[in-house]
């Protein structure tokens, strides 16, 4: 039973982060039925101001210690990457201890320094998962999620991801119910659909060759068209043996890949910018059926095209 929460704030805080902590765990509910929780701002130093990324300050009310009996651990976003000895004994002590921990979006990194995340499948913001994974290679990183729940460690991606995250330890710890009142308090989905791979920008696999970018070029303009290898292999005046290996060397992926990838960037700026149903939209980016765009579109995007198209554009697919 979630009964107290110690959120964490080191320097470099993230505003955004921190309130949804404390949006989440810190609000009198019981008016609506919720049970109490008690929700201790902890830092390194009790009442030490601590400045947030925006310039303003937070004041911790209670020190490292605070840490200590908590049912829950939420650790907010900060832009540091190295952290006080003591810090990191603390939170090994309160994991230790029995504590779930909640990381959200880089305090990720505050539990990988504390050696928490071995083994352990873990996530952040789309634009840290390569740090992640380089700081720490024994941890198991997820970059397409907006959380992950690996038992008795929690981790999300960046921003509102937080917020979906800490709703998901709600909904686990006190049901469904509280989560729904949380929710629509907050004026928020109780539960998102997709991962982040919605929200990257897609790398396009750039070309040097004088030999095949005018063949690339070319394929762009007519994505709607059929393309075999061996037809592209002509054009650029290659074997079709040739051609292949010449294209991973300059792009680092297939013929293939990198057209489906060219269909589905088309077909994201289409179902942004335009009113065309998703047949028609299939047609133009060279899928032919729905059903096919609908395939590769998820299989690349994370979502659905009608549901990226509600979130990208803000209306009826």
């Amino acid at each position: 039973m979630l009964r107290s929460v110690a959120a964490l704030v080191l320097p470099a805080v993230s505003p955004f982060e921190f309130a949804t902590i404390c949006e989440v765990f810190g609000i009198d509910r019981t008016g609506d039925g919720l049970p109490p929780l008690e929700l201790r701002v902890c830092g390194p130093e009790a009442g030490v101001p601590l400045r947030t990324t925006v310039g303003a300050s937070v004041v911790p009310d209670h020190g490292l210690e605070g840490l200590a009996g908590a049912d829950l651990v939420a650790v907010a976003a900060t832009r540091e990457r190295e952290f006080a000895p003591e810090v990191l004994e603390a939170l090994r002590a309160a994991y230790a201890g029995g504590a779930t921990l909640l990381a959200v979006c880089s305090g990720v990194f505050v539990l990988g320094a504390a050696g928490l995340l071995d083994g352990r499948r873990c996530t952040s913001h789309w634009m840290n998962v390569d740090e992640l994974r380089e700081r720490y290679p024994r941890a198991v990183v997820d970059p397409d999620v907006l959380y992950v729940d690996d038992g008795d460690i929690v981790t999300s991606a960046g921003t509102a991801a937080g917020i979906d995250a800490c709703l998901h330890v709600v909904r686990r710890e006190l049901g469904s119910g509280a989560v729904n009142t949380i929710a629509r308090r907050m004026v928020v989905p109780p539960q998102r659909d997709g991962g982040q791979r919605q929200y990257v920008e897609q790398p396009i696999p750039s070309c040097s060759s004088d030999g095949l970018a005018p063949v690339l070029d070319w394929v762009l303009e007519h994505l709607a068209e059929e393309h075999a290898v061996s037809d592209l292999a002509r054009r650029a005046r290659m074997s079709d043996r040739t051609f292949a290996r010449r294209f991973v060397a300059e792009t680092g992926t297939t013929p293939h890949r990198w057209l489906t990838l060219q269909r589905v960037l088309l077909a994201q700026r289409l179902l942004e910018d335009t009113d065309l149903g998703v047949d028609d939209v299939a047609q133009r980016c060279g899928f032919g059926a729905g059903a096919l765009l609908r395939h590769h579109f998820r299989k690349v995007v994370g979502v659905a095209p009608a549901d990226y198209r509600r979130t990208f554009r803000g209306v009826p697919a």
